[in-house]
């Protein structure tokens, strides 16, 4: 049987209350917007994730008010990103003077700090709640159908309905949105947590023919482990994942003897990512976080890519929604500015994921930054979202560094 809920409709419903959901709710409800935030999960809830909050991310939690609350939790902050290829390591800063660190926190921890928030703004949460149907009419979305747990459905309506659900996106699904710019998925990625594992505030990844990982501190005194094997092996691999990721990690000796003083706390947990972007928005409708552009995770940008989505999509909903501009020309800058931000990153992400060594010219580069501060604080950031791979790739950029290290 389905009802209807109560008798009221929402300015936006927002499907997802994650990383790219809890936020934009929060935005939208703080300037005074009806919201309704629904997720299927009860918080704090854990996923699968990359849990690096780049130091651009953290910008983002300190303008709404909540990176006081990610430090409280106990989640030390990390202030040089290292990069060992073997012959030669590259360390850096990955932020900048106004946000200089990064953090790796739980999403346990960090999910439940944002979807509280979006409630403090005014948002209505459910929990527990799942969604069913993208309620259309005449090719427009209108609201969802859905229930909580042993509940009869419902059916509530909005102005806009807002996926935030995630690379099986329902809601993307409900109203068809294209996929464009799609590539094969490269990498079979897992990760674990360690105790007795510290890192003094160093987020080090380590680079090997076909093989990579990479470790942070996390909530709990934990050290988050997270290593990738290309997928045309991970049929093999996934026989014995355990051993396999042993072996991963015997590739650092010095790693490898941390985490022998140390002890595993958690099974391995991991994911194959495919590579797509969809369009965000239409009659109705829009899209944000993993539901509208997903990428390997290698580079480990899903929370800052979240986290600019909801800005961006909070700002062009408000537009709209307010009648300060059509909703199309608003939704349309939304996608031009995510697309044309993104492809670099997109580009430089794909580039790492196939785990091939680096071409000659690549190898001179990196060893031409090897050495140079400045060259290897411009590589940290260019890791970490910081800077863009098209700014540190330039011309302008690498020559004088090429320059400096034939002098």
């Amino acid at each position: 049987m389905v009802q209807s809920g109560p008798d009221k409709s929402y300015d936006a419903i927002v499907v997802g209350a994650r990383c790219a959901g809890s936020p934009i709710a929060m935005l939208l409800a703080r300037k005074g917007y009806r919201v309704l935030l629904v997720d299927r999960a009860t918080f704090p809830s854990d996923t699968v994730s990359t849990h690096v909050v780049h130091p651009m991310a953290a910008a983002a939690l300190k303008r709404w008010g909540l990176l006081e609350r990610v430090i409280a939790s106990g989640c030390p902050p990390i202030h040089t990103y290292a990069f060992d290829f073997g012959p030669f390591t590259i360390a850096g800063a990955p932020g900048t003077t106004a946000s200089p660190v990064a953090y790796c926190p739980r999403r346990i921890v960090l999910d439940k700090i944002l979807i509280d928030a979006a409630a403090a703004a005014g948002a209505e949460v459910r929990e527990g709640f799942s969604v069913e149907e993208i309620l259309l009419e005449d090719g427009r979305a209108i609201g969802v159908r859905g229930a909580s747990q042993g509940a009869a459905s419902v059916t509530e309506h909005a102005r806009l309905v807002i996926g935030a659900d995630g690379r099986n996106s329902i809601v993307a699904q409900g109203v068809g949105a294209e996929r464009y710019n799609e590539r094969p998925a490269l990498l079979a990625i897992y990760y674990s947590y360690w105790s007795g594992v510290p890192m003094h505030g160093r987020f080090e990844t380590t680079i090997r023919p076909h093989r990579g990982f990479a470790a942070a501190e996390t909530n709990d005194g934990l050290t988050m482990i997270v290593g990738g094997w290309p997928q045309s092996e991970f049929a093999d691999i996934k026989r014995d994942l355990d051993g396999a990721f042993e072996q991963l990690i015997a590739l650092s000796p010095a790693l490898a003897e941390r985490t022998r003083s140390g002890k595993r706390e958690a099974r391995l947990a991991g994911a194959v990512t495919p590579n797509f972007f969809r369009k965000p928005f239409g009659l109705g409708w829009a899209l944000v976080g993993d539901a509208g552009y997903l990428k390997d995770p290698v580079t480990a940008q899903g929370i800052l890519d979240a986290f600019r989505d909801a800005e961006r999509c909070a700002q062009a909903a408000d537009e709209a929604l307010s009648g300060r501009r059509p909703y199309a020309a608003a939704m349309h800058d939304y996608q031009s500015e995510r697309d044309a931000a993104a492809a670099p990153m997109y580009d430089f992400t794909y580039m790492l994921a196939a785990l091939e060594p680096p071409p000659p010219d690549l190898q001179r580069l990196l060893a031409a930054v090897h050495g140079n501060p400045k060259a290897m604080d411009a590589f940290a950031q260019t890791n970490a979202g910081t800077m863009s791979p098209a700014q540190f790739f330039a011309p302008e950029h690498i020559d004088p560094i090429l320059n400096a290290s034939r002098s």
